[in-house]
């Protein structure tokens, strides 16, 4: 299936990256995960001390910024800085919400859209993050917009710390997961929203495999149409 771009957006603990990494598995593609591009410079940014509110300081950042993205069929995707290694040390909560806070910043999201288009560029990919089917590939083959009850996406955030060995009590974990969902929505620049030729899948009450399975069938779907 040459040059088909599968575009995955949805808030946050939708189970984006979970359905984007089994998909790409399922169909041998790539698997770009942008959000983790964000986190990288979210790291970055706490290790120099540069909050989001310091805009100064975070243009210098990114214009010295060595970030590396290696993207391997099925469904690896490995991010390092300055030549480090850094795919496990971005994924705690801190991190996350710094993350979400750096990607408001206009001139954040033009110097990551940029390099996620040539990463995407060749196809057989699957990408996903926030605005990727709508600012990123908005000419993706396939556009799904993933979501699910805040309460599941709560359950699922709560599972995710956990196995990190963090901890937060539910009505932490569901007021943080409003106030994420609020900043990705009325953000002044590319606001979270479906693309209007996306598919929504509400994934509450479904399986992985079931997703998957469903994805699967639309990139197939897809495919047919071009030959």
């Amino acid at each position: 299936m040459a040059g088909v771009r599968v575009a995955i957006d949805g808030p946050v603990a939708a189970g984006k990256s979970t359905v984007a990494r089994a998909l790409a598995r399922r169909l041998s593609f790539r698997y770009l995960d942008t959000g983790a591009m964000y986190r990288a410079l979210a790291w970055a940014s706490q290790a120099q001390g540069i909050g989001p509110s310091d805009e100064t300081g975070v243009r210098d950042l990114l214009a010295h910024f060595d970030l590396k993205v290696e993207l391997a069929p099925g469904g690896d995707c490995r991010i390092a800085v300055d030549g480090r290694d850094i795919t496990t040390d971005i994924r705690t909560q801190a991190i996350g919400e710094l993350a979400s806070a750096l990607s408001a910043l206009p001139f954040v999201r033009e110097w990551m859209v940029r390099r996620q288009q040539a990463l995407a560029a060749a196809g057989d990919i699957v990408a996903e993050g926030r605005d990727i089917q709508t600012v990123v590939i908005p000419d993706a083959e396939v556009k799904i917009f993933l979501t699910a009850s805040e309460h599941e996406r709560a359950d699922r955030n709560q599972r995710d710390r956990q196995r990190t060995g963090e901890s937060a009590d539910a009505a932490t974990v569901l007021a943080e997961l409003r106030r994420r969902d609020t900043r990705d929505s009325t953000r002044a620049h590319a606001p979270l929203r479906a693309a209007p030729d996306a598919v929504t899948l509400d994934s509450t009450g479904l399986t992985v495999e079931d997703v998957v399975e469903r994805i699967a069938e639309l990139v197939q779907q897809r495919e047919r149409t071009k030959t």
